[in-house]
């Protein structure tokens, strides 16, 4: 790497902490810290929904989808824009009735505080796994750059991280979203010319891709063992953006941060739209290196990119680039931190001690943050640990750990509308259920040398997850409804 590009590199991880000193000015309350003050614009809000949702998993991980496969994988966002368009018509109003702090206070005016705090804490093991696999993802390019291990840039990564996120909160996290969703974008766009330009131009490029069945969209196939069908894609891909993007603090938060209902819908639809072609840009990225004879076999999946980024790109947008990816990364471990911190903050301590105090709120909230900063780095080093000598993509590992719970979290505020006679002692029930049944599943191939009967569990493609660990959720509360209601199972 040219002096250069490790100069650039430095620049931009000091305009990033300055921004988010500079907008920690003025902090007086949790609200302040964890909402932003609720003022937040909708184009800004959009731009940091991709960013987080995507971030460095997407730069790093799609394109080597693209290199080894095709472009099914785009029938899942697909689905993940009829996810948020559900999102938008009926759970979104919800949540700007009154003034809620996180996106599991509803449960509590439906169901009871005992109901918030387990799904709270279903939220913060849902958050806590992904997110780990995601910073995993973050550190390869580090590692990649500086020749140190991955385990090395992790930790440094972590420490920079902290000192940003502690002091920052979420409209210091918010902006930084904005110039690194652009900068990442940049370096895809360029990535892309590039490579097709190796490959011949834009034209022999799609031929040699189209020969070779790369350029397939749409699978119509009735399996679930595929991972990327039509099917599995629309309603999978739905109910898993229903999960995220309804229930998980980490999106609802920064919906939350809007000025209106209105403008909370804009940056939900708007950025469901954005996400297709993003992830559209990133296939093709990878689909173009391959062409340009960039992605040998040997090379893992989730290196295609960033390899070619140092081999290929000129001195100092290189750098960029690679700046770019690493703060993306950086943003999805303090977008993940701010969430955690306001969830343990609001949905447990403040519903256990009652705490009100929005100065004491604000300071308890900088110190779980420091907590869950060192918990994720120690997470990340774990999935680097499991995943030593796999190909598998992390952007698909994160999302199969994401959606063991977030059909549990679905089903719990599908329940929301339900009559009286659902309570939370039901909804409880069902979760403890469907989390055993989940983690199971996504262990079943491991286990079934012992347990050859989990064998076709564990063939289960993950776009699956979500659905199905929404049905169990939905039959085992109905089960304990109808026990509790009549001693005995009624029909």
């Amino acid at each position: 790497m040219a002096p250069l590009d490790l100069l650039v590199i430095a620049g931009y991880f000091a305009l990033t902490l300055g921004l988010g000193l500079w907008l920690s000015r003025g902090q007086a309350s949790g609200s302040d810290y964890f909402l932003g003050a609720r003022n937040l614009p909708a184009w800004s809000v959009m731009l940091s929904i991709v960013a987080t949702e995507t971030s460095a998993v997407t730069v790093i991980s799609t394109p080597g989808i693209g290199a080894r496969g095709d472009l099914t994988f785009l029938q899942l966002p697909i689905g993940y824009l009829i996810g948020r368009l559900g999102v938008a018509a009926w759970l979104l109003p919800g949540y700007f009735r009154g003034e809620q702090d996180t996106a599991y206070a509803r449960l509590e005016q439906r169901f009871g505080a005992p109901t918030r705090r387990v799904i709270s804490l279903t939220f913060l093991v849902t958050r806590f796994l992904g997110d780990g696999v995601r910073i995993f993802a973050g550190a390869i390019p580090l590692a990649l750059l500086t020749g140190w291990d991955i385990p090395a840039a992790i930790v440094a990564m972590g420490v920079v991280t902290l000192l940003y996120t502690y002091v920052g909160g979420l409209k210091a996290v918010i902006w930084a979203d904005v110039i690194q969703l652009g900068v990442y974008v940049a370096g895809g766009i360029v990535g892309l010319w590039l490579a097709s330009g190796m490959a011949g131009g834009v034209g022999p490029m799609l031929d040699a891709a189209g020969a070779a069945g790369k350029l397939t969209i749409l699978d119509p196939t009735l399996s679930l063992t595929i991972p990327y069908t039509l099917l599995g894609g629309i309603l999978g891909g739905a109910l898993l953006s229903a999960a995220s993007h309804g229930t998980d603090q980490l999106i609802v938060q920064r919906l939350l941060a809007t000025r209106s209902l209105r403008d909370a819908r804009t940056a939900l639809i708007g950025s469901g739209v954005l996400v297709i072609f993003q992830f559209l840009l990133f296939l093709l990225v990878g689909t173009a290196i391959w062409a340009a004879g960039h992605a040998p076999d040997g090379l893992a999946g989730d290196r295609v990119f960033s390899q070619f980024v140092i081999d290929e790109f000129p001195t100092g947008l290189s750098g960029l680039v690679i700046a770019g990816i690493l703060a993306a990364a950086m943003s999805t471990l303090s977008s993940s931190i701010n969430a955690l911190a306001s969830s343990v903050t609001y949905d447990l301590y403040a519903s256990v001690t009652g705490e009100r105090d929005p100065v004491r709120l604000l300071r308890i909230g900088r110190g779980v943050s420091l907590a869950w900063g060192v918990a994720l780095v120690a997470g990340a080093l774990g999935f680097h640990a499991l995943a030593a000598g796999s190909d598998t993509p992390v952007v698909v590992l994160a999302l199969s750990i994401a959606s063991v719970t977030y059909g549990a979290l679905l089903g719990a505020y599908i329940l929301a509308g339900a009559g009286a006679w659902m309570q939370g002692r039901d909804v409880i029930a069902g979760t403890i259920v469907t989390l055993s049944v989940m983690l199971v599943t996504i262990f079943a191939r491991r286990l079934s040398a012992a347990l050859p009967a989990l064998e076709p569990l564990g063939q289960l493609a993950w776009p699956w997850y979500v659905p199905m660990g929404t049905i169990i959720l939905l039959s085992v509360a109905w089960i304990s409804s109808r026990f509790r209601s009549g001693g005995a199972l009624r029909v």
